[in-house]
């Protein structure tokens, strides 16, 4: 496996694939300024003309989301030839992966051997199938294997391999020395890599949203209309994605024959040649995106200023045109609807609406078992110091990552059958799909928690003995607990409703085949309007109807809101759980 590229990029090849990402930001950045007009638009709109109740219960968990920060001993396969050899690796609470030469050289503030951030990294536990993957990926068509023979991971099995695989990246094989420590690692490199592909995912800012939006529209006008996995990760590590997905091909074509070695010598110079490119491309991306960033800015605020005032009037125009696309597409997208979309939506409704629940009835139950352990505890009269620690561990629960592994799971359980429901509307998102449950059930579990210590402190005196303190925390948790349910109920709906939109949207627009539009903008001097736009946003509402009326059915509720659990009660030792 120690067969490489002589040069993996020379000056010309360095010098074409920063024209390529002149190409991609001059391309993509036009959408992305028109889709953040859209997205203050919308922002704005909500803001004035809330269409519904919004209001959660539990109390918003104020720690950002991050990974428990790991550490220990493992082997590295590294070196030209590659060899195993001892690293000590440390994982941040950032999801980036870190190695050092000896654990001192980590205690002393040393320069690392290497880092990376774990953003679309796939990780196997299986020697097995790393071999076969990298059969995969340069298959030998002379049919001669000999020179595989000498391969280290042949020659030395591993028993506890770590080994993350990256579509564009050089492969990092580790191997632990227990099978506990290799679980360890699994559950803490797991998370690493959730948190890093769901950062813009998870931000509800205008930007964060007008960027995906920005990628989707992009690549559909570009002819790729499903939705997947190439949103994982920040602005620039999209935008790579984006582009090494155009350029593989013909990067394959070109340089793989020249590659010396066969078999899995030539897929190791291949990942190591791609990890060459990637990070050619990702330099080129973040510099590009750093430059846009005044400008970003400058227009974020000026479509504050002159949005805002307007936005009454925009809210009519937008009507109006929309009123006139609706009467012109409303035949074909019935037909569309009817024929490719309402029997499937059901089935692929109740699955995602399963995965969901389970993930949160996990919650419910970790979270209901984690106060009855507390509650125990003050009847057992702890030391100070013993139920300092025991708070401590409950408050660090949705960052434990063996713990949250019983959530976690749950939504893992269905990647195989929401995939194949998926597949047929060109939805390759599975990956996404699974990590936005897991999101999902780890912020919900972060403001029960959140929510429990803080109803607690302001009900727990030190004027109660232990058993009056423990009956405190029963009917705080009881109250938590109602909480949470409303709140999941609520979070559920959000979440399968937005993946529904995920699978059937863009197919939907496919199959329409979008016209082309005349005299686009709409708006004079903002992009926030656009036919385009508008016409999206009709086939949207359709089938956003069709979708509600789905989860009506498979939750089995009205659309009257939860009851609110208020609060400002009587005290909590007057009350019943």
């Amino acid at each position: 496996m120690g067969a490489r590229a002589s040069s993996p990029l020379d000056k010309q090849q360095q010098q074409q694939l920063k024209g390529e990402v002149d190409v991609l930001l001059r391309n993509f950045l036009p959408c992305y300024r028109q889709q953040l007009a859209t997205s203050v638009l919308r922002q704005i709109s909500r803001e004035l003309h809330p269409q519904e109740p919004a209001e959660c219960q539990l109390f918003r968990s104020k720690k950002l989301p991050r990974v428990r920060e790991h550490r220990g001993a493992l082997m590295q396969l590294q070196g030209h030839p590659p060899r195993w050899q001892p690293v000590f690796c440390v994982l941040r609470g950032d999801g980036r992966l870190e190695w050092f030469r000896h654990k001192e050289d980590f205690e002393n503030g040393a320069h690392v051997l290497g880092s990376t951030a774990l953003t679309g990294y796939t990780l196997l536990t299986s020697q097995p199938e790393y071999l076969r993957l990298l059969d995969a990926l340069c298959p030998d068509s002379s049919g001669d294997h000999v020179q595989e023979e000498t391969d280290p991971l042949l020659e030395e099995p591993v028993s506890f391999p770590l080994f993350l695989q990256h579509p564009f990246r050089r492969h990092l094989c580790f191997s632990a020395a227990t099978r506990e420590a290799q679980r360890a690692w699994r559950l803490a490199l797991q998370g690493g890599i959730r948190l890093r592909g769901t950062v813009l995912q998870r931000s509800q800012a205008p930007a964060a949203r007008a960027f995906l939006d920005a990628v989707r529209l992009y690549r559909q006008h570009r002819g790729h209309f499903g939705e997947d996995d190439v949103t994982l990760g920040s602005d620039a590590e999209v935008l790579s994605a984006v582009l090494l997905r155009e350029l593989l091909p013909a990067t394959r074509a070109q340089t793989l024959p020249a590659l010396r070695g066969a078999g899995r010598a030539r897929a190791w110079a291949w990942t190591e040649l791609l990890d060459a490119v990637y990070a050619a491309v990702l330099a080129g991306a973040s510099a590009g995106l750093r430059a846009f960033q005044p400008e970003k800015d400058e227009l974020l605020a000026s479509l504050e200023r002159t949005i805002r005032p307007d936005v009454d009037q925009m809210l009519q125009l937008q009507e109006r045109v929309a009123g006139r696309l609706r009467a012109d597409v409303q035949a074909p997208l019935r037909s569309c609807l009817r024929r490719k979309v309402d029997m499937q939506l059901s089935q692929v409704a109740q699955a995602l609406l399963s995965t969901v629940d389970a993930a949160l009835e996990a919650v419910r139950t970790l979270l209901a078992q984690g106060m009855d352990r507390l509650s125990r505890h003050l009847r057992g009269n702890p030391s100070g110091a013993r139920l300092r620690r025991e708070v401590y561990e409950f408050g660090e629960m949705p960052w434990d990552p063996e713990l949250m592994q019983k959530c976690y799971r749950e939504a893992e359980r269905s990647r195989g059958s929401l995939a194949q429901l998926a597949a047929p509307f060109g939805f390759l998102g599975t990956q996404s799909l699974v990590f936005g449950v897991q999101d999902l059930a780890q912020q919900l579990m972060a403001n029960a928690v959140a929510t429990f210590l803080q109803l607690a402190d302001q009900c727990l005196t030190t004027s109660l003995d232990c058993h009056q303190a423990a009956e405190q925390l029963g009917r705080v948790g009881g109250r938590v607990l109602k909480k949470l349910r409303s709140d999941s109920e609520s979070a559920q709906r959000r979440c399968v409703r937005g993946w529904l939109l995920c699978i059937f949207l863009p197919f939907v627009l496919s199959e329409l085949k979008l016209p082309e539009f005349e005299g686009d903008v709409l708006a004079v001097g903002s992009q926030a309007l656009t036919t385009e736009g508008i016409y999206e946003g009709v086939i949207r509402g359709v089938l956003l109807q069709k979708i509600d009326q789905e989860l009506k059915k498979g939750l089995g509720t009205s659309d009257t809101p939860c009851p609110h659990v208020d609060d400002s009660e009587a005290p909590l030792h007057q009350e019943g759980v």
